[in-house]
């Protein structure tokens, strides 16, 4: 069974930025779709970005466009979120999540989640 672990969290002034990484075990991650969320408490959760099992597909939410960058390393097993520019506004809870897909990605269905890690943007 798949497991996923999220970490890279932390506290950073707007603008900065952080890498979050999402570590696969139990399987090979390169049978799956990877997808980020975020939640804030009180709020609904949030697809934040998503890569395909293969050929490089990725998605972002509008919100983060131009900001976020998704990338895979399958021999490492762990899927990245680059994350620049932070505003107050990407503060939340980020999430990964796995979906055995061959082709493109989305947010739902996912068959996996990983605990949470906990980013703060702020001054």
């Amino acid at each position: 069974q798949l497991q996923l672990v999220a970490s890279g969290g932390g506290l950073v002034q707007p603008g900065g930025s952080l890498r979050l990484s999402c570590a696969a075990s139990g399987s090979a991650l390169d049978y799956y779709a990877i997808a980020w969320f975020r939640q804030v408490p009180g709020k609904e959760r949030e697809g934040v970005s998503c890569i395909s099992r293969r050929n490089g597909i990725t998605k972002y939410a509008d919100s983060v466009k131009g900001r976020f960058t998704i990338s895979r390393d399958n021999a490492k097993n762990t899927v990245y979120l680059q994350m620049n520019s932070l505003k107050p506004e990407d503060t939340a809870v980020y999430y990964c999540a796995a979906e055995r897909r061959d082709v493109s990605c989305n947010y739902s269905g996912m068959d996996y989640w990983g605990k949470g890690t906990l980013v703060t943007v702020s001054s």
